[in-house]
């Protein structure tokens, strides 16, 4: 069982992406912790309009420094997974993010709210090489909240899309670059 089926096993909407890396699974794992994953400008650009970086920061956007912008920890197979959550009104200008223990993350239902999970895996696939992915589940807690997402999403996902290949080129330049 994946953490993403652990902690959110249902859900409305499901985003993937992946990328062949041409290096081990473990040299893309420690690429993945130190990776600026804010680095590129879309993606600065994009989590500066969402409220969950300052504009003009400076500071990296590591898998270390994700739960500084609201994001819980919500488990870790090292080498293997990591999974991270946030719980809000993603459809109204501020998010309207709210603080969830990680233990209450997977039973959070409160009307009018949703549940975006987020995830980082890395597999091997044979003598120098390993496949990075990265899953995006979102659950909503009420028929209302599901249509003001679906909304939302028509609008954010293939911003939502670029920002998530951004992140993943990053690692896998970070892996390159890695020394042998």
């Amino acid at each position: 069982m994946t953490l993403a089926d652990a902690h959110l096993p249902v859900y409305d909407v499901v985003m993937r992406h992946e990328q062949r890396v041409p290096v081990s699974a473990a040299v893309v794992w420690s690429a993945l912790q130190r990776a600026d994953l804010g680095g590129s400008l879309v993606t600065r650009t994009l989590l500066t309009l969402r409220g969950l970086r300052r504009p003009g920061a400076t500071r990296r956007l590591t898998l270390a420094t994700l739960p500084e912008a609201g994001f819980l920890l919500l488990g870790e197979r090292p080498g293997r997974e990591i999974a991270f959550g946030l719980v809000g009104r993603f459809w109204t200008p501020s998010g309207g993010r709210v603080r969830v223990p990680p233990a209450e993350f997977r039973d959070f239902a409160r009307p009018g709210h949703a549940k975006v999970m987020w995830t980082f895996t890395v597999e091997d696939e044979g003598p120098g090489a390993a496949r990075l992915a990265t899953e995006t589940r979102v659950a909503c807690a009420d028929a209302a909240s599901r249509r003001r997402f679906r909304l939302y999403w028509l609008c954010v996902r293939p911003f939502s899309g670029l920002m998530r290949r951004a992140m993943l080129r990053a690692v896998a330049h970070a892996a390159a670059r890695a020394p042998v």
